[in-house]
């Protein structure tokens, strides 16, 4: 298994992994990611944040990272962080333990330099996905019922965002 950044010609795969995980949410009776826009794909790609792990020539999930997040970590959001958004796999590749190597990735990348924490959210309770990310290590913080939704996607508009963090 190989981590990588993505790269343009990796976009109608991202976009195709991000509509499968949709499906599976609605299917889930999730909060539903909204469609995700090829040119937020494009940007994160020339910014080097949007990451993929790769099976022999397959990609088998997708996230991006940013390194602030305001507008749902409020005042933690100044502390130094990683925050990982929008894990999605490859439909055929799940239950695979990625969550795990992701973290096993971001714990060598970032824990030398000056990142304090890994912070993640997921809009909604979904007492599976909480397990998982507490499975792998992250503590699970209260939820919180954002105030300004401005500028984030629309389903973070829909419920409780639940927040998980872990030190470094």
């Amino acid at each position: 298994m190989e981590i990588v950044q993505s790269l343009p010609e990796d976009i109608p795969t991202i976009l195709s992994l991000y509509d499968a995980a949709t499906a599976l949410q609605a299917e889930k009776g999730m909060s539903q990611w909204p469609k995700i826009d090829r040119r937020l794909v494009e940007e994160e790609i020339a910014e080097k944040r949007q990451w993929k792990m790769v099976e022999g020539k397959q990609i088998v999930c997708v996230w991006v990272v940013t390194f602030e997040d305001p507008k749902i970590w409020g005042e933690r959001s100044h502390q130094p962080s990683v925050f990982i958004h929008r894990i999605a796999n490859h439909p055929q590749f799940r239950g695979r333990g990625f969550v795990g190597m992701i973290v096993d990735w971001a714990k060598a990348r970032y824990a030398s330099g000056p990142i304090q924490f890994l912070r993640l959210d997921t809009v909604g309770f979904n007492e599976a996905l909480i397990r998982v990310y507490t499975s792998y290590g992250f503590t699970l913080l209260e939820p919180v019922e954002l105030e300004d939704t401005t500028g984030l996607p629309a389903h973070y508009k829909e419920d409780k965002v639940y927040l998980f963090e872990m030190a470094l």
